[in-house]
């Protein structure tokens, strides 16, 4: 029996509810994935995470290649056992990690060779060795070794594309495990010619699901709406859509809206170690002298630990302290955030008023407090 089905539960317009069954769990999307880049999501144990309602997590291979190793961690009973979580996670191929290393990676058409960040040393990287290390982490999705380019050059964007799809067999053919779901990812960039040509050779490779790559990273928000929709007119209705690295309030609804099942960003965390609050009236910068006696919680709305124990005085004390436990609390608080934020949305296309609520919810980041 495949241990991986996906089913349409409900939409309403283009936006979609489904079941991903997976071996360590069922998500229910949409769904937001917190980043857990080198095994853990930052400043955060396994139970907060939980207990804040993510029902998966990311992990990052190329910095897990790098260090412990992913023989290590294999022989310490894969990432599940190691990390101590034991829901779905999702790793994805160092491809967007090592491209982004621009002054000391080499490309050919066989794959990447690259000069450690952490001693120097050269590694090397190809989509035979990508899965081979996401095989011995062991997480439920896996993804396909892609070449991330910048998304406004057409020559580059296209020769990355191809790359890209040889790139893709490859990785189809490495795979050993029947336990995981190896994605697909569509490149492109911004050209909407080359993006239709990738989602229809993507998802003619059998993929159990589809991830949408090289957004989010200097395109304009129109220019990455109007890619995601032309994508999500191609990709098979019946299989799970990913968008890669996107995690701000507005785009999670934009991203739903236009067919996506699967979000992850690093942003919650990251604005959470730079005194910064995600809300759905925009975001609140606590290291502000106006929050000094505000004894409201971040979000009055909010139904997290940290808005339900502390208050806003209190947060900026511990910031201007340089607490560690002002990035834990900022950070249960954004990703709460964003994990209910999918949840209201499911619910909203199972009753049939998802743009409804698209509309109040965006209406309501616009007048920021």
């Amino acid at each position: 029996m495949n241990a991986f089905q996906w089913t349409l539960d409900a939409r309403d317009g283009n936006a979609r509810a489904g079941t991903f069954t997976t071996p360590h769990g069922v998500l229910k999307t949409p769904v937001f994935a917190p980043v857990g880049t080198q095994a853990t999501v930052k400043s955060l144990t396994p139970a907060q995470v939980e207990e804040l309602g993510a029902q998966m997590v990311l992990a990052n291979t190329y910095h897990l290649f790098l260090r412990p190793g992913e023989a290590l961690i294999a022989e310490l009973g894969g990432l599940h056992e190691f990390m101590r979580w034991n829901k779905p996670i999702l790793t994805d191929s160092g491809g967007f990690q090592v491209f982004s290393l621009t002054d000391t990676r080499k490309i050919d058409e066989d794959g990447v060779t690259f000069k450690s960040h952490i001693d120097g040393s050269m590694k090397r990287l190809s989509p035979e060795i990508s899965i081979q290390i996401q095989e011995k982490l062991g997480a439920d999705i896996i993804m396909a070794f892609d070449e991330c380019a910048v998304p406004t050059d057409y020559e580059y964007s296209r020769l990355a594309m191809r790359r890209t799809h040889s790139w893709a067999r490859r990785c189809l053919d490495a795979k050993r495990r029947d336990d995981q779901a190896l994605f697909g990812i569509v490149q492109g960039g911004v050209f909407s010619d080359l993006r239709a040509e990738s989602a229809r050779e993507i998802s003619e490779m059998g993929f159990p699901g589809h991830a949408i790559g090289g957004l989010s990273v200097g395109e304009s928000k129109a220019d990455m709406y109007c890619t995601i929709t032309e994508v999500n007119r191609i990709l098979p209705e019946d299989k799970p859509r990913y968008l890669m690295g996107v995690g701000t309030p507005e785009d999670l609804i934009e991203g739903v809206r236009r067919g996506v099942d699967i979000f992850d960003c690093v942003l919650p965390t990251r604005l959470a170690r730079h005194n910064s609050a995600m809300t759905m009236r925009g975001r609140l910068n606590l290291m502000n002298a106006g929050f000094a006696r505000d004894e409201r919680p971040i979000d009055p709305d909010c139904g997290c630990y940290t808005c339900r124990q502390f208050s806003r005085a209190y947060l900026r004390h511990l910031v201007n302290a340089k607490e560690m436990l002002a990035a834990t609390l900022l950070s249960i608080h954004n990703l709460y955030t964003l994990v209910h934020l999918t949840e209201q949305m499911r619910q909203a296309i199972v009753e049939g008023n998802f743009e409804q609520f698209a509309q109040n919810s965006l209406a309501q980041l616009g007048n920021k407090e």
